[in-house]
């Protein structure tokens, strides 16, 4: 009998967790939808729109080298740039005027609203826009950057690929994984131009493209959003847990950027190396420059 009334408490408690784990899955997809159903209001001044060949090589240049070719593809007509073969396929949209462009219609608050904030022209949440990498473009980039994109020719592609596995959904539902607009700082101003040179106060400019993966404090630790075997990312601070130690000059560390490999040979896992290898010089010394300057910081 004892026995019996055993089995039954653990059946209930069992039982019990089940219920309880199906309730917090279901509370998780709901959020989940009203988080990306959100509206989020920003205050958004326009940034004038150009078409000089000097802002367009300069939106080339950045393009190229600031993660917009690994989502976006060369040619601007969109890209699969995640599918773990496990339910999560991600892929950047057209932002060409061609069939199944997403920009056709933007306004010059738009383009601003959706790379500085991560926020769709209707005020939605763009789900993996990584604008916390751009916020702090000065308005001259950033017209510079749309300037290029507008440029390019029409062509055909796809809208935006998000597709989430039930884990993930749960998470960003229950606030374990942020998306950019709510990582984003949005009554920042925009950012003041720096003069282009090999300065710590260039590399710092420089090192805004670091922050979606590395932190705000450049420390690294678990990519936020990114698929459960990703590695941290590195620690960019000085310290013991550093990865700044394997480069101690800045041809090293460009090396790395350009090959994908670091001193030993080893493969550098998830960094966009398409655009990294694309970078200056000036802003790869200046980026090393700045680095060194960091406060040390515990690794995440």
């Amino acid at each position: 009998m004892a026995r019996k009334t055993w089995m039954r408490g653990v059946l209930g408690v069992l039982g019990a967790l089940v219920v309880l784990a199906a309730l917090l899955v279901g509370l998780g997809l709901y959020l989940a939808q009203q988080k990306m159903q959100r509206r989020v209001e920003v205050a958004v001044p326009a940034v004038a729109l150009r078409d000089d060949a000097a802002s367009i090589e300069r939106g080339r240049y950045l393009y190229a080298s600031r993660g917009c070719v690994d989502c976006h593809g060369a040619n601007g007509a969109g890209r699969m740039f995640l599918d773990d073969g496990k339910g999560m396929r991600i892929a950047g949209p057209n932002i060409t005027t061609g069939a199944q462009g997403v920009v056709a219609a933007y306004q010059p608050q738009d383009w601003v609203r959706s790379i500085r904030h991560g926020v769709s022209p209707q005020g939605r949440p763009l789900m993996v826009m990584p604008s916390e990498d751009y916020n702090r473009f000065t308005d001259a980039d950033l017209a510079s950057l749309v300037a290029y994109v507008r440029s390019l020719p029409p062509t055909a592609g796809h809208g935006a690929i998000v597709d989430l596995p039930l884990p993930v959904r749960v998470l960003y539902g229950l606030g374990a994984i942020p998306d950019a607009a709510s990582r984003i700082d949005h009554t920042l101003p925009p950012q003041q131009p720096v003069p282009e040179g090999v300065t710590v106060e260039h590399g710092a400019y420089v090192a805004n493209m670091c922050i979606g993966c590395h932190g705000a404090g450049l420390a690294g630790g678990k990519v936020p959003g990114g698929p459960p075997d990703w590695p941290a990312a590195a620690n960019l601070t000085p310290g013991e847990d550093s990865a700044m130690a394997r480069y101690p000059d800045a041809a090293s560390l460009a090396k790395m950027f350009r090959s994908g490999q670091r001193p030993d040979g080893q493969a550098v896992q998830v960094m966009p190396f398409e655009s990294l290898r694309a970078m200056s010089d000036t802003d790869l010394n200046a980026l090393y420059l700045y680095l060194k300057t960091l406060p040390a910081r515990p690794k995440g």
